[in-house]
């Protein structure tokens, strides 16, 4: 491939990601106004963004072997146009029944997205420049989150929720474009194998049963899903490792550096997605600002993100990228650490200084997490390490999420989330921060995991 014509390449996977976390992180800003609106209580209001969210996780693997098989750049051009789609449905939904079909539609466009623009990526730069490459892409995840709290704050503060989605529309029609125009050729890497049905079926119904489960967890119901999920991901992995054409090749987690470092970015994304709804909450409840001050002090930790993702994706071409990824890990246990103590006392330089931790920590951790999961496999491949990580970096925030439902749900009863209840804001906020510790000192230990472990291309 050309250089211009991997430049393009690079550029269309940073637009594509960028907005598919501009909309995920901003969204959070205009779920009150969404919620007020619609008439939503506290449960469903925190569906809004737990919904789609499992809606990727779902997809994500499908995804995976379908982009393999009809080509990465098509996968990648129906995936934008579905998002795209979906996002002008939200943007005309008059119900709230309307308004989430349409949030399931952008996840199942994301899910192809991100898995599409990753392996893209891989397929189009030389492997001595990959590394900058990703951590250009992980920048735009980052900018995306970084400028989503600015943007979406200002536009649900003075023009209202749905300026949000109008927002993104002519940058997806955009990577349409040039994906048609100016990249050329395709990269099909599984043109032979069948479409695993029994496998989608098996994953997605488990995936989806698992996590519903996990946040209804206070109903019987919601033990035996989760019972019931995890039998049929069992059955799943066993299928997968014996049919001819899997849907995702299950022995590329015989390599450890694979393993630990899929294990780690589970954890990394369990224990950090639910922050910023806290402190959205924190601040529009417990301190009581609007959509755009709140916005702007969101600010703090995905621009750092942003500006140091890719620099960390360039030193994981030198230096052992679990190593960065375990110090990144590291740092953010600290920054969750001061927010566990976070109530309406906590001043605000203390919680500033969290979120630059967090920050510095997540962009120290991605970009050579990413590397690490993607360097570990051979060239074929790697539309399903793109799937797997984006599989864990989905699964981890819509778990987290759930998390957040479920410890809201707990202490809040089926209440509206208002100022008057700002105690409880404060409680729940502080118990999610106790376990997202925890968990991020698990994903330490997995970024550690691997670092002996040689790349293994004999799969």
């Amino acid at each position: 491939m050309k250089l211009d014509s991997e430049r393009y390449a690079v550029s269309v996977a940073f637009i594509t990601s960028f907005f598919a976390v501009f909309l995920s992180a901003g969204i959070v800003l205009g779920v009150p106004a969404i919620a007020a609106e619609f008439g939503m209580n506290n449960i469903i209001q925190n569906w809004i963004t737990t919904l789609t969210a499992l809606v990727i996780a779902v997809f994500t693997l499908p995804a995976g072997q379908i982009s393999g098989k009809i080509g990465v750049k098509k996968t990648l051009i129906i995936g934008v146009s579905i998002f795209l789609l979906a996002s002008l449905g939200a943007c005309l939904s008059f119900s709230t029944e309307m308004f989430l079909i349409f949030r399931v539609a952008q996840g199942i466009g994301i899910a192809f997205s991100n898995v599409a623009a990753i392996a893209m990526v891989v397929q189009a730069v030389k492997p001595q420049n990959r590394g900058k490459a990703l951590g250009f892409t992980v920048t735009g995840v980052y900018l995306g989150g970084s400028l989503s709290p600015v943007f979406c704050g200002f536009l649900v503060s003075n023009f209202g929720w749905r300026a949000m989605f109008y927002f993104v529309l002519p940058f997806l029609a955009l990577c349409v474009v040039l994906m048609i125009l100016k990249i050329p050729g395709e990269w099909i890497t599984h043109e032979g194998s069948k479409i695993d049905t029994v496998g989608y079926v098996l994953y997605g119904i488990g995936i989806m049963l698992f996590i519903y489960g996990f946040t209804n967890l206070m109903n019987g119901f919601g033990v035996i899903s989760i019972v019931i999920g995890m039998v049929l991901l069992v059955i799943f992995g066993y299928y997968e490792l014996r049919t001819d054409s899997p849907a995702f090749n299950m022995n590329l987690f015989r390599n450890m550096k694979f393993t630990s470092s899929n294990v780690a970015a589970l954890c990394s994304y369990l224990a950090i997605a639910s922050i910023t709804t806290i402190l959205n909450y924190h601040f529009q409840y417990v301190r009581g600002w609007d959509a755009q001050i709140s916005g702007l002090m969101l600010i703090v930790t995905p621009i750092l993100m942003a500006l140091i993702a890719p620099n960390s994706g360039k030193l994981s071409d030198r230096i052992h990228p679990q190593k960065l990824a375990a110090i990144g890990m590291s740092i953010t246990t600290a920054a969750l650490l001061i927010l566990v103590f976070l109530d309406a006392d906590t001043p605000l330089f203390l919680i500033v200084a969290a979120m630059i931790l967090q920050g510095v920590g997540m962009g120290l951790f991605t970009s050579p997490n990413t590397n690490a999961i993607m360097s570990s496999v051979p060239p074929k491949e790697t539309s399903n390490a793109s799937a797997a990580q984006s599989a864990m970096r989905t699964i981890g925030q819509t778990m987290s999420l759930g998390i957040l439902t479920l410890v809201f749900a707990w202490i809040m009863g089926s209440l509206k989330i208002s100022g008057q209840y700002a105690d409880m804001v404060v409680q729940s906020s502080q118990l999610i921060c106790m376990i997202c510790t925890a968990i991020c000192i698990i994903a330490i230990f997995a970024s550690l995991v691997g670092i002996k472990s040689k790349d293994s291309f004999n799969i």
